[in-house]
């Protein structure tokens, strides 16, 4: 009698979940090969990824089913002879992500593109700090501005805010200076938008955008300070962010600072928050008659402008920001530390200010952000960037449904 072959056991559930995250790693490879090195020929992201070409090929066929990628207009020949190897590249043409920015005294509210180009942004002043008012005004902020940008679709939108923000939930833990506690930012937003809402701190937000698209791309591990009202800052190592739990890694607001003499709210003298925050900057210039107000822009329009009281206060506090940074500097030991904060950004003196503090063995490694002009419009939308390029096949419209 003939003996017929049993049939193949169907896939146990732990095989369908190894094969889902090899295609989300093989499509987030891909993507991001393309973003950095295209127009690439699907030959050369197979040579860079270790992914066999049949593999490149499909994801690539995917991505571009989605609209992510594209094939480039002019092909290629190698050597002059075969077929032409016909380039991909990121298709920027379609998709955008809304980022949020809450900082102290406003909100920015950006449109970037796949490349983390700002499309648009505007700056909506508090009317006050009740969260739900700052999270409604900024929905309808970037609905304005999608109105205003016809054939621009909404992939996602990204928040990124100061203090103890916890990505998982989507929550705001604590932000002292807001007067915000528990705030579900990922809900409220959501609620308003009917988009898919990522959340998280805006120094994380910062590293995530200089390992994408800024001067950090390659670097191994990667430090950002960033120095405004709040202090904070986050370290990536092997294209991963330490988050810690809940969230908290890289409050580093209450760190003692050498030589600080400001008093702080927790009874302590010298933190670092307190110290180099604007505020203080900005109480510094006006008892120095050089500012009237509130805005650490002024201090460097006065700079620029000749002032030499305004130059040094804010060479100063530049010098005092490279004593934080050789502090994070001994404790983590970075390939690359980037700094956010005024002075840095739009004056020389301070960046060589910030740069002797650190030292002079590695003060190469320090460098300002890589957006000085729209720093706060990126980080938000960085927020859904990385998440796009993290898992390209979630994060996209018309997903394929995957076999269960």
């Amino acid at each position: 009698m003939p003996r017929t072959a049993a049939p193949p056991a169907p896939p146990s559930p732990l095989t369908r979940v190894a094969d889902s995250d090899r295609r989300r790693t093989s499509a987030s490879v891909i993507l991001r090969s393309v973003l950095e090195h295209g127009p690439v020929a699907r030959s050369t992201i197979a040579r860079l990824t270790g992914l066999s070409p049949a593999s490149v090929t499909d994801h690539c066929a995917r991505l571009t089913r989605l609209g992510l990628i594209r094939e480039a207009a002019a092909p290629r020949r190698s050597n002059g002879v075969g077929r032409p190897h016909v380039p991909v590249d990121l298709d920027d043409s379609r998709f955008v992500v809304g980022g949020v920015h809450v900082a102290v005294p406003y909100t920015t509210v950006s449109l970037l593109d796949l490349r983390g180009r700002v499309v648009a942004r505007r700056e909506l002043r508090h009317r006050g700090r009740e969260p739900s008012e700052v999270l409604a005004r900024a929905a309808d902020g970037l609905d304005a501005l999608l109105g205003e940008a016809p054939g621009c679709r909404p992939l996602a939108v990204g928040v990124a805010v100061g203090g103890w923000v916890d990505r998982d939930s989507g929550t705001v833990v604590e932000h002292p200076m807001l007067e915000w506690r528990d705030v579900p930012v990922r809900d409220a937003v959501g609620a308003r938008t009917g988009l898919a809402v990522h959340v998280d701190g805006h120094a994380r937000a910062l590293v995530n955008a200089e390992r994408l698209f800024g001067r950090a791309r390659g670097s191994r591990s990667v430090l950002h300070l960033f120095v405004g009202n709040v202090v904070d800052a986050a370290f990536a190592t092997h294209d991963e962010v330490h988050h810690g739990p809940r969230s908290q890694a890289g409050s580093i607001a209450h760190l003692p600072l050498a030589g600080g003499t400001q008093p702080c709210d927790c009874g302590r003298v010298g933190c670092l928050q307190v110290e180099l925050s604007e505020r203080t900057l900005c109480r510094r210039a006006r008892e120095a008659g050089v500012i009237d107000g509130v805005n650490p822009m002024h201090v460097v329009a006065a700079a620029q402008a000749g002032n030499a009281v305004a130059a040094r206060l804010l060479r100063e506090r530049a010098r005092m920001v490279g004593r934080a940074a050789g502090l994070l500097l001994d404790v983590l030991n970075p390939e690359r530390v980037v700094v956010t904060e005024v002075g840095v950004l739009f004056r020389e003196d301070c960046l060589a200010a910030l740069r002797e503090e650190v030292g002079a063995e590695r003060a190469a490694a320090v460098s300002p952000s890589s957006f000085p002009d729209s720093v706060l419009a990126v980080a938000g939308g960085a927020v859904a960037l990385d998440m796009l390029y993290r898992d390209p096949l979630a994060s996209s419209p018309g997903v394929p449904p995957q076999p269960s």
